[in-house]
Parts: C-alpha cells; sequence; structure tokens
C-alpha cells in the first residue's frame, strides 16, 4: 500500500538509514538537509509497495557515490541525481515512471527522495542492498541478473556521461571509481533501469519503512528513558532482519583511516570497560567485520553497526573517534543476501577476508555484552 512521507518522517529515517548504512553509505544527515528542502519546495513523497508496481513500469534508481569522507566535506548542490537521472532518460529514449534506492543506508536513503520531490516521481520502498556497500557491483539486483549499465553519472558542475559495459557489473563500477575520483571524489549516478517485474524479484523489500521503524523505535525508547538498543532489537524482531545481537561495549582506543581509489578504508578498535577484552572492526566505508579477542562474531553482508553507548545514535566511519564510548551490534540480513550467489558478489571473499561466512545469530555466541 502506498503511503506518503512527509518532512516530520526524515529525522526518524535519517536515523534508520545510519544504523543500516553500518558506517558508511555517507552522512545521512546532509541527506536529511537536502530531502527537507525538496520537500519544503515541492511537497510531500509518495512511496510505493514493489507489490504494487505493474510489471512493465520502468524503475530507475539514483544514488550518490564516492568516499564517506569526502562526502562529509563537500556538500552536493542537490540537483545532480536528476540530472544523472535526466541523461540516463535521454539514453535509454524512456522517462522513468518511479525512482528507488539502490542501498537503504546513509545518505543514499536519501537522494532517491530528493529526485522523488523535484520530479514528483514516486520512490519505491526497497533497494539492492538491504545495508550499504561500497561498491556498485554489490546489488541484489545484479546477484539476480539484472545489469547495472548503462549508467548515468553527473558532477556539481553540470557534467554528466554515460557509461554503458553491458552485463559487466564489476567493470562498471570500476570505470565509473574513476569518474567519480576526477569529479572530486564525489558524484552522483543512475543505474540498473528495470521493470517493475525485476524490481519485485530482485530488491530487498520495504526498507524505507524499515529504516523508518528503526529510528522511530530508538527515538521513542530515549523519550521514555528506555533502552534504545532493547527496543531496536525488538523492533527488528518482527521484519527480515530478525536477530540483533551485541557484539561489544567498550570505549573507541584507536582509529586508522584514509581515503584511496575513492573509498575510506581503515579500521578502528576499542577496549572493553573491564579491560579484558578488545574489538577490531574492519572497513571499506563501511564495517565490514567485527573481531571480538581475535574472533569473527560478525562479517558482510549481516551488519556491523557502531551505536552511541547511552543514546543508540549511530556512529559513522568518517566520525569514530578515540574516546567515544560505544555498542557494537550486529544485525541479521535477509535470506536473499545469504544466498551462494549472493555471498560470491558481497560476502567476505569480495573484500578480501580470510574468513568464512557464518550468520551472527551462531558467531556471536558468547560475545561479550
Amino acid at each position: 500500500m502506498s503511503w506518503q512521507l512527509t518532512e516530520q518522517d526524515l529525522p526518524d529515517l535519517a536515523r534508520g538509514a545510519a544504523v543500516l548504512g553500518t558506517g558508511g553509505g555517507g552522512d545521512p544527515y546532509v541527506g536529511q538537509l537536502l530531502a527537507r528542502q525538496a520537500i519544503r519546495e515541492h511537497g510531500p513523497i509518495t512511496v510505493l509497495d514493489p507489490d504494487e508496481l505493474d510489471d512493465d513500469t520502468l524503475v530507475i534508481p539514483t544514488a550518490q557515490m564516492g568516499a564517506p569522507t569526502v562526502v562529509h566535506e563537500k556538500l552536493p548542490r542537490g540537483s545532480e541525481p536528476v540530472d544523472a537521472l535526466r541523461a540516463l532518460e535521454k539514453h535509454l529514449g524512456r522517462a522513468a515512471d518511479a525512482t528507488m534506492p539502490i542501498e537503504c543506508g546513509g545518505i543514499n536513503s536519501m537522494i532517491p527522495l530528493v529526485v522523488a520531490a523535484r520530479t514528483r516521481l514516486p520512490v519505491v520502498d526497497a533497494d539492492g542492498m538491504g545495508r550499504a556497500f561500497p561498491e556498485l557491483q554489490m546489488e541484489t539486483f545484479g546477484v539476480y541478473g539484472v545489469p547495472g549499465s548503462p549508467m548515468a553519472i553527473a558532477g556539481e558542475r553540470g557534467e554528466t556521461t554515460v557509461i554503458d559495459t553491458g552485463a559487466d557489473n564489476k567493470h562498471m563500477e570500476w570505470l565509473a571509481r574513476g569518474v567519480t575520483v576526477r569529479l572530486g571524489g564525489v558524484a552522483h549516478i543512475a543505474e540498473y533501469a528495470m521493470t517493475g517485474a525485476q524490481v519485485k524479484r530482485t530488491a530487498v523489500p520495504r526498507t524505507l519503512t524499515l529504516a523508518l521503524t528503526i529510528g522511530r523505535a530508538i527515538r521513542q525508547a530515549r523519550e521514555r528513558n528506555a533502552d534504545p538498543i532493547a527496543a531496536l532489537a525488538e523492533a527488528l524482531s518482527h521484519t527480515l532482519y530478525a536477530h540483533l545481537r551485541v557484539l561489544f561495549r567498550g570505549k573507541i582506543s584507536d582509529v586508522e583511516r584514509r581515503t584511496e581509489a575513492g573509498f575510506a578504508r581503515g579500521r578502528a578498535t576499542a577496549q572493553s570497560f573491564d579491560g579484558q577484552h578488545e574489538l577490531e572492526l574492519r572497513f571499506q566505508n563501511e564495517n565490514l567485520v567485527a573481531l571480538v579477542d581475535g574472533t569473527v562474531r560478525c562479517v558482510v553482508p549481516d551488519l556491523v553497526c557502531v551505536l552511541e553507548s547511552e543514546q543508540a545514535e549511530p556512529i559513522t566511519t568518517e566520525t569514530l573517534r578515540y574516546g567515544q564510548r560505544v555498542t557494537v551490534v550486529g544485525i541479521s540480513t535477509p535470506a536473499l543476501m545469504r544466498t551462494p550467489e549472493a555471498l560470491a558478489v558481497f560476502g567476505p571473499a569480495a573484500f578480501g577476508l580470510p574468513y568464512t561466512f557464518t550468520p551472527v545469530e551462531e558467531a556471536a555466541v558468547g560475545t561479550t555484552a
């Protein structure tokens, strides 16, 4: 059933998207500001349930691309994702009937809302990652047969280009990353154009609703002085992301972060409050793996989320810093993200990690909480 998204929904949506972003996906606060301005100028946004799409509907997802460390400092004008959409429409010779997120985490939960408000298109309540991932081929769309190209890229000065690599989504990512670096480290894109039938077959459903549910659960728990992490676990238990495990509680002791080849890469460590245990996080834009005392407790594609200990406010990889008191949780992903086909594209080996994927509900047994 379709529904209207208003300005009042944005703070909860941004908070929930930051949780789903697993430390990456770009700053959702910046996205919230862009979406708020677009809604104020153009009115509320219609959100479509994927099951409502006609099979021949043309859906063109829109997004921001770049290193979060750059996005944090290089704010978009706001018109760039519409420029990318229009460039791809022109190349395809057909106008889009709706837009959609490619990922539900971070700023990319918001960019399609900006496009939807500015163009008066509806936005589909679904995405292709069920979280955030750093590379464009890491989409359930591509896993299940939808090519990412042709794709359009737009820069802040009105530049646009179209990349077409056929069914080779990894090569598309490589070329698009190079263009993005030369545009200053951040760009806006339109890609994975598909039919309504393909959306229903390949997308992770209702993830905008999920982000709203997460953000609202955390806020309401704070308002009644309840445990926001317990409230988050309860809210997730009724969704496709049913399992939340507390992996670690402690204080950030070190952060190593660098921006290279269009990504923010690095690691962070934390010490437990009793000084008996150590956490190591490794990230490439997003948190990829959490090790407690050297043992893997959660690894991609499951979500590793760093939350501020008292308020459960999500902390992104570009804002991790020494001394933060954190609770790190692992959250399970839906079944279509754990198939052999999906793990081949965005499981541990896809990031060069020497680990075998084990679901967080099994790997997190015996963690320090």
